[in-house]
């Protein structure tokens, strides 16, 4: 039988309340699938081999672009609970038999959390990477927006907003950038109107709140909080409000590292996450 890889993967559409869905599943066939949720404009082809690959060894890896983003029809959320429903619909769609573990970076780490407030039947467990809290710390560099909203991201683009200054991430980034582009058959690029859907929905969820965080407190799922030593694009105090406010939390800050710190250390980071979805017993 054929083993599937985040390189060889085909693209399969599955319809969920009127919207086809782009996804490749690839892995283990046996285990707790991982869907993985994209950051900010990002589709299939923007995760790292090195990651997929590493965690597709012990489950099936599911990586799905949402509704009206890349190569998924419909129209692009406004919200980022629109974009969590959108997810939700696609589970559902897949008919699978249990609950699915979920690993949200960026805006995919808002969805996620969405996901498991407002689905909690959907998801055993939750991996939060590079992401914060609704009404959490925002990013305060004025060169982001520009950078972000070029038409066509670019190797240098990436180089800034998810990786620290230094000698060695901004090495370990362009090895990033060549694994990423390994696949021939790359998926299509978002939309304008996906960039600004998604704006208005990174806007509304970064707006203050008046409850100190108590959506959090209601997420029971265990989580995996990821982070890098400075994070530019969602601060890394972002992910210690994460740990402290989520019941069931621990936290992993990779030094001299930024956004993509699990880009950085992809190894390292796929025997963590590994360790976290699946520990093995505890001694009685």
């Amino acid at each position: 039988m054929t083993t599937y890889t985040h390189v060889t993967a085909s693209t399969q559409l599955l319809e969920a309340k009127g919207v086809r869905y782009a996804y490749r599943r690839f892995g283990a066939e046996t285990g707790t699938p991982l869907v993985f949720l994209q950051h900010f404009r990002g589709g299939m082809d923007n995760w790292d081999p090195l990651v997929t690959d590493g965690l597709s060894k012990g489950r099936p890896v599911i990586l799905v672009n949402y509704a009206g983003v890349a190569s998924s029809g419909g129209e692009p959320a406004q919200t980022v609970d629109g974009m969590a429903d959108g997810i939700a619909d696609f589970i559902n769609a897949l008919n699978l038999p249990s609950a699915v573990d979920v690993l949200g970076f960026s805006i995919g780490g808002f969805v996620a959390q969405s996901l498991a407030y407002r689905y909690p039947q959907l998801v055993r467990k939750l991996v939060l990477v590079g992401t914060g809290p609704r009404g959490g710390e925002p990013a305060n560099d004025p060169k982001i927006p520009q950078v972000a909203g070029n038409p066509v991201p670019g190797e240098e683009d990436f180089l800034f907003l998810f990786f620290s200054s230094s000698e060695k991430s901004q090495a370990a980034g362009r090895a990033f950038w060549q694994r990423r582009h390994q696949r021939l058959d790359q998926d299509l690029p978002s939309s304008v109107d996906a960039l600004k859907a998604q704006v208005a929905a990174i806007t509304e969820w970064g707006a203050p709140l008046d409850d100190d965080f108590a959506y959090l407190k209601e997420i029971m799922q265990p989580t995996l909080v990821v982070n890098g030593h400075t994070d530019i694009m969602v601060p890394t105090i972002n992910a210690f409000t994460l740990q402290q406010y989520i019941p069931n939390a621990q936290l992993i800050l990779y030094p001299d590292s930024g956004h993509g710190s699990q880009f950085q250390y992809p190894l390292q980071f796929v025997q963590q996450t590994a360790l976290f979805l699946d520990p093995p017993a505890e001694p009685a």
